[in-house]
């Protein structure tokens, strides 16, 4: 599946939802869905600055692609990363750095966030391009 066909997947899941409260209740089910992360990770190497609660990241390459582990302490939090990973994760550096995340706008993700929360969303992708920028980096 495409960036694009990722996103455009995410803004018809939320498109069913009229209230903001019942879309927090879907980023907490979505936050359920996000696979464990290893202990070795969640320590201070590996923490976002510039979110409110803690939120952990590790990527790697596998092959030509980056793979993103996430967690954070907090479950709203919890669901906006396991959305940033479902999306960013599995794609090429190049298409993380470039990436136009326009699915945060469509459901109205950045509009219903507290400021600090909207910061550490900031926060979360910015690391996230960072790794992408490292990585294609490194490849050429």
């Amino acid at each position: 599946m495409t960036l694009k066909e990722t996103q455009d997947e995410i803004i018809e899941e939320f498109r069913i939802f009229d209230q903001w409260m019942d879309k927090y209740q879907y980023l907490i089910d979505i936050s359920k869905d996000l696979p464990p992360l290893d202990p070795k990770y969640k320590t201070n190497e590996y923490v976002i600055e510039g979110c409110q609660s803690k939120v952990w990241l590790y990527a790697e390459m596998d092959n030509d692609v980056i793979r993103y582990v996430a967690d954070s302490d907090a479950i709203i939090t919890k669901g906006i990363i396991a959305l940033l990973v479902r999306v960013l994760s599995g794609r090429k550096p190049d298409e993380v750095k470039d990436a136009d995340l326009y699915f945060i706008e469509q459901i109205g993700l950045r509009e219903n966030l507290s400021p600090a929360r909207a910061n550490g969303l900031l926060a979360m992708i910015k690391q996230m391009k960072l790794y992408a920028l490292a990585f294609f980096a490194k490849s050429q």
